[in-house]
């Protein structure tokens, strides 16, 4: 069974930093572009990054740019999201999502959440003093 599973969510103060992780269980995230989500109550899921299988490609969103950073590590089968000087319009569900989309489409689209072909359960993310 194809399972994602995201961790290291919680409350932290407005500045503060959390690292999210995305494991895989079930296949091996090489040949998978990861992307991260974000879903705030009475919003719309938002792309906030995404890599290729690679590490190659790596893109962010604008509001995330220059505070967030996204690594990989297939030899621990995980994908992580470091997100530093945290704001509480961060607050939010974070998801990470795999598909085997690559090169030129997959930079066009990584983005978007139909993209993707598989889901973790997501994890909360609160941002306030």
């Amino acid at each position: 069974q194809l399972q994602l599973v995201e961790s290291g969510g919680g409350l932290v103060q407005p500045g503060g930093s959390l690292r999210l992780s995305c494991a895989a269980s079930g296949f091996t995230l090489d040949y998978y572009a990861i992307g991260w989500f974000r879903q705030a109550p009475g919003k719309e899921r938002e792309g906030v990054s995404c890599t290729s299988s690679s590490g190659g490609i790596t893109k962010y969103a604008d509001s995330v740019k220059g505070r967030f950073t996204i690594s990989r590590d297939n030899t621990k089968n995980t994908v992580s999201l470091q997100m530093n000087s945290l704001k509480p319009e961060d607050t939010a569900d974070y998801y990470c999502a795999a598909t085997k989309l690559s090169g030129l489409a997959l930079y066009s689209f990584c983005m978007y959440p139909s993209t993707y072909d598989y889901w973790g359960q997501g994890t909360q993310v609160t941002v306030s003093s």
